[in-house]
């Protein structure tokens, strides 16, 4: 049994005469001891679905349907009581933005001792303040003493992050939800702060949900991942396969992009679907490389299916997107007739 189950999650925005549809049936799992990553580009969900986790949604969302169960307990039917005694206490979220969620007019040990003594209130003030000293060397904070009188704004943005992780990690959860913890951070930082967090959760034995747009850190981190595209799922694999097989066009523009190279192939046209409009057939279709009309690209809209061993992609043409990548991957020239710019069967896509 894994310790996060999530059923068909959706999630929209509602205002005046009209929807926003941010997450679309979104399913995924964690097990125990695991490290799963979400990926896709901005505006894909990634963030509005880890906060539904939690029972959260930013300001004119709602959560519509879905099922979120923590260790086979389901949490969307808790009480606001109830969520009280599972946020923070069995599961953890570390935000992007530590400038913004620490509070800059208390010290570093009283905002940590305060998250500890809150699931904790029979525990003293020293024994709070021992316990943020304890978290802030956990995760690589020299002189943790001194740092505990720090305020936020005497603190760099990596030592700030840190923080953040320290107080996300006060209680021992079972479950991390990190939501981009690194960004805006430069490239030796972030390997430092993400270094701390995963040796942080394996001593801890938490399990962790890390959302990103870095496929470099995914690699490094992660046992397998969810690429989000228009809200939905549209692929899932370990993490190995999901690069040695990319089996869906937004996963294969997101490893070209991240690899720096120029693929004509995997360019997507246009801007990211909206949500408000999304068009029939495969939400990627006016933006996809591979848009083939007689598949059905443009009028239907694709399962999940399983492409491979615990790998699954929402694409009509996935077999032509493997051997595409899998060419490229081995440095071959993409110069056949399946590979050229324009998709075969007279597909179009739109700009």
């Amino acid at each position: 049994m894994a310790l996060l189950e999530v059923d068909n999650l959706s999630i929209e925005y509602v205002s005046v005469g009209s929807r926003n549809v941010a997450v679309r049936d979104f399913s995924f799992s964690c097990g125990a001891g695991e490290v799963v990553g979400i990926v896709g580009e901005s505006g894909s969900g990634k963030s509005t679905a880890i906060l539904g986790v939690l029972g959260l949604t930013r300001p004119g969302a709602e959560i519509t349907s879905g099922s979120v169960r923590l260790e086979d307990r389901e949490l969307l039917e808790l009480s606001d009581a109830q969520w009280g005694r599972i946020r923070g206490l069995h599961i953890g979220l570390i935000t992007q933005n530590p400038r913004g969620s620490l509070n800059p007019v208390l010290r570093v040990g009283k905002q940590i001792a305060g998250v500890y003594r809150a699931h904790h209130p029979d525990v003293s003030k020293d024994e709070a303040r021992d316990r943020a000293k304890e978290l802030l060397e956990l995760v690589g904070i020299n002189d943790p003493e001194r740092r505990l009188q720090a305020f936020p704004h005497e603190l760099s943005g990596g030592m700030a992050q840190r923080v953040l992780i320290a107080m996300s990690l006060s209680c021992s959860p079972k479950l991390l939800l990190a939501d981009e913890p690194t960004s805006g951070l430069d490239v030796t930082v972030q390997a430092q702060v993400l270094d701390d967090l995963r040796d942080a959760a394996q001593e801890l034995g938490s399990s962790m949900v890390l959302v990103t747009q870095d496929l470099g850190i995914v690699a490094n981190y992660c046992d397998r991942i969810y690429q989000l595209h228009a809200g939905e799922s549209v692929e899932q694999a370990p993490t190995r396969e999901f690069f040695r097989r990319p089996a869906h066009p937004a996963s294969a523009a997101l490893l070209m992009a991240q690899r720096g190279e120029e693929a004509d192939r995997f360019k997507l046209r246009g801007f990211p679907v909206d949500g408000r409009r999304l068009p029939p057939g495969c939400a990627m279709h006016p933006r996809c490389p591979f848009v083939d009309e007689a598949a059905g690209c443009k009028t239907n809209h694709p399962d999940l299916v399983q492409v491979g061993p615990d790998h699954a992609s929402r694409c009509f043409r996935h077999e032509e997107v493997q051997g595409v990548m899998q060419r490229l991957l081995r440095g071959e020239a993409a110069d056949d007739a399946e590979t050229s710019e324009a998709p075969r069967n007279g597909g179009e896509a739109s700009e």
